[in-house]
C-alpha cells in the first residue's frame, strides 16, 4: 500500500474510533425492546447483537459506496478533511449519548463531511442531488413508513392471538422478538458498518493509497466490522433505556412488529444504498407500535426530544467539522490542536457520564425526567392544607366542650 502517511494512519484510527461509538450508540436500536420485554438478558441481547453486526458487515458494499463515491467530490478533498469531519460526528455521538438521546450517528458522520467539505473546497464539492435523494428523503420518510407498518403490524399481532392463551402468546412472540431483533442487528451491520467503510475508502482515495473509485479494501471491512461490533458488546445503555422504556411501555406483540418493520425498512434501504438512519427507523417503529396497542400510549415529551435532536443532527456535526476543517487547515499543528481537543472532550463527557451510572444491571429503571416533565412537577397544586414555601398548614380539629370543674363530683 502506497503513499500510507501519518495523517492518513489518523483518519483510519479516527474512523473506526467513530464506528465503535456507532456501535454502542446503536445498540439501542436493535435489542431495547427486546431488553424491555425481558425477551432476553441484557448481556445476552448485546453479545448476540455484536456478532451479527459483524456478519452483516460482510454483506453488501452499497451504502459505503454511497459516502465514499457519491456525497462528495472525491478530487481536492485532503484526508484532514476527513479528520475534521469525524471529529463532528464523534462529539455529538457522545453528546447525545450522555443526555440518553437515539440521535442518528449516520447523519452525525454526513454533517460533519458535508460541514468540513464546504469549510474546505465550498458547496459545490457536496453533491446535492445524492443528498436530497439517498439522505434526506429517506430520513424524513423512513420513521414514518416504519412507524406505520410497525402500528398495523401490531393490530394484526393482538388480531391473529386473540384467541390464544396469553402465556403461550407471549412466549411465542418473545421467540418471534428474538429472531426480529437478530435480523435488525443483521441489518444494522448490512448499513451503519458500511458508513465508516465509506469514509476509510474516501481517505485512502484522498491519500492516495487506492484510485479513485475504488470498492473498500477487504482490510477496511473487517476492521469496520470489529469496530461497531465492540461498540455494540459495550452497550450503549443510556439510550437502550430511553429507546426502550422512556419512549412507551411495550408488550412482546408490539416489540416483534416494532422490529421486524425496522429490520424490513433497514435491509431495502441497503440494498437500494440509501445512507439511512437506522434509528430513525427504529424510532419511528417503536411509536408506531406503542399507537397499535388498544390503550397503549406514547411519551410525547421524550418523542420530542429525540425529534429536536434529529432536526439538529446534521446542522450541528457540520458546524463542528467545518470548524475543526478550519484549525486542521492551519497545518501539522493544528491538526494536532483539534486531536487534543477530540481526546480532551470525549474524556471530559466520559468523567460526566460517571455520575449517574446506567449498566445493564439498571437499563430496565424508569427513565430520568425531562426539564419540561420537572418543570410541569414543580408547579403541580399541593394538597389541600400545605404551603408551598415548605411549610404545613394544619386545620386544628374543632375544641373539644370545655368541662366544667364545678360539674365534677
Amino acid at each position: 500500500m502506497e503513499n500510507f502517511s501519518l495523517i492518513l494512519a489518523i483518519v483510519v484510527v479516527t474512523a473506526l474510533a467513530f464506528d465503535f461509538t456507532n456501535g454502542f450508540h446503536d445498540t439501542a436500536n436493535a435489542m431495547a425492546t427486546t431488553i424491555s420485554t425481558g425477551a432476553l438478558k441484557p448481556k445476552i441481547a448485546v453479545t448476540m447483537s455484536a456478532a451479527l453486526n459483524l456478519v452483516g458487515a460482510f454483506l453488501s458494499v452499497e451504502v459505503a459506496n454511497t459516502i465514499s463515491k457519491g456525497l462528495v467530490d472525491e478530487n481536492g478533498i485532503r484526508p484532514e478533511v476527513i479528520f475534521a469531519a469525524l471529529v463532528g460526528a464523534i462529539l455529538w455521538n457522545l453528546v447525545t449519548w450522555l443526555v440518553g438521546l437515539p440521535s442518528s450517528s449516520s447523519h452525525a458522520l454526513m454533517g460533519g463531511l458535508i460541514g468540513a467539505t464546504v469549510a474546505s473546497a465550498g458547496f459545490g464539492a457536496v453533491h446535492s442531488d445524492v443528498l436530497v435523494t439517498k439522505v434526506l428523503l429517506p430520513a424524513v420518510a423512513a420513521p414514518v413508513v416504519a412507524g406505520l407498518a410497525a402500528m398495523l403490524s401490531t393490530r394484526l399481532s393482538y388480531a391473529l392471538s386473540k384467541n390464544a392463551e396469553d402465556e403461550a402468546a407471549r412466549k411465542g412472540y418473545r421467540a418471534g422478538q428474538i429472531a426480529s431483533a437478530g435480523l435488525v442487528s443483521l441489518a444494522h451491520g448490512t448499513n451503519d458498518a458500511q458508513k465508516t467503510m465509506g469514509i476509510i475508502t474516501l481517505a485512502l482515495i484522498a491519500g492516495g493509497s487506492i484510485a479513485p473509485g475504488s470498492n473498500p479494501p477487504t482490510w477496511v471491512i473487517l476492521s469496520a466490522g470489529l469496530a461497531i461490533a465492540l461498540g455494540t458488546y459495550i452497550g450503549g445503555w443510556r439510550i437502550i433505556r430511553t429507546m426502550g422504556t422512556g419512549l412507551t411501555d411495550l408488550q412482546p406483540q408490539q416489540g416483534f412488529a416494532a422490529q421486524t418493520s425496522a429490520a424490513t425498512a433497514i435491509l431495502a434501504s441497503s440494498h437500494l444504498g440509501f445512507s439511512l438512519s437506522t434509528t430513525h427507523v427504529v424510532s419511528g417503529s417503536v411509536m408506531g407500535a406503542g399507537l397499535g396497542r388498544k390503550g397503549g400510549t406514547v411519551r410525547w415529551s421524550t418523542a420530542t426530544r429525540m425529534m429536536v435532536a434529529w432536526v439538529l443532527t446534521l446542522p450541528a456535526a457540520a458546524l463542528v467539522g467545518a470548524l475543526a476543517e478550519s484549525v486542521t487547515d492551519l497545518g501539522d499543528w493544528g491538526t494536532a490542536v483539534v486531536a487534543v481537543f477530540l481526546i480532551a472532550s470525549s474524556a471530559a463527557i466520559w468523567k460526566l457520564s460517571r455520575r449517574e451510572v446506567v449498566d445493564s444491571a439498571n437499563v430496565n429503571g424508569t427513565e430520568p425526567a425531562g426539564v419540561v416533565t420537572a418543570a410541569m412537577a414543580a408547579v403541580t397544586p399541593p394538597p389541600a392544607g400545605t404551603v408551598t414555601d415548605g411549610l404545613t398548614a394544619t386545620i386544628p380539629s374543632p375544641a373539644a366542650p370545655a368541662t366544667d370543674p364545678a360539674a365534677t363530683v
